[in-house]
């Protein structure tokens, strides 16, 4: 789940993806109807990457929220933030983030986390990646008997070079007394 150029700005409804860079700011396409218009720094703009629930412990990620809907309900849709009443959100929260802080987690955080995971999931972008654990094997392994020999001969062939090579003296530069 890449949600990295997934951004929301203040005072606009929905979320937008960062398609490209401008001089004065970037261009972003809405996730809802499409349209792409530039945005600028005046817009306060945030990253979903950058935001975080509030905990009791270590405030958890966005990411690792919509994981946990994402497991829950099978890749679907969850509630609708806008409709549902507030006794429901919490305690679906509550379900996928026990830990969650009560008090600082206001009705209007959960209704944008439910209604933005909503967009994302309905645009296609909540696909869990899962790690391939071969290829992380395959790069982290090195055959000791086959790489320490070769690269004792680059050495021995960057000394032999360095040792063949002609002696060159640098010459001195020459001041006068006109600028």
């Amino acid at each position: 789940m890449d949600i990295s150029n997934i951004i929301s700005m203040s005072g606009m409804p929905g979320l937008y993806k960062v398609i490209a860079q401008s001089k004065s700011g970037v261009i972003v396409e809405s996730l809802i109807d499409k349209k792409r218009f530039p945005a600028f720094a005046s817009n306060r703009i945030s990253t979903l990457e950058d935001i975080s629930i509030y905990t009791t412990g270590d405030d958890l990620p966005l990411k690792e929220v919509y994981k946990k809907i994402f497991d829950k309900e099978k890749g679907g849709a969850c509630p609708d933030g806008k409709s549902s009443d507030e006794k429901t959100l919490r305690a679906y929260v509550e379900t996928i983030v026990p830990e969650y802080d009560k008090e600082r987690v206001h009705i209007s955080d959960l209704r944008k986390l439910f209604s933005w995971y909503n967009i994302l999931q309905s645009a296609g972008l909540l696909v869990v990646e899962e790690p391939k654990e071969e290829d992380a094997d395959k790069k982290l392994h090195v055959d000791k008997t086959t790489a320490i020999p070769s690269m004792k001969k680059d050495f021995e062939k960057k000394k032999d070079l360095k040792s063949n090579a002609p002696k060159v003296q640098a010459k001195g530069v020459r001041k006068s007394g006109l600028a």
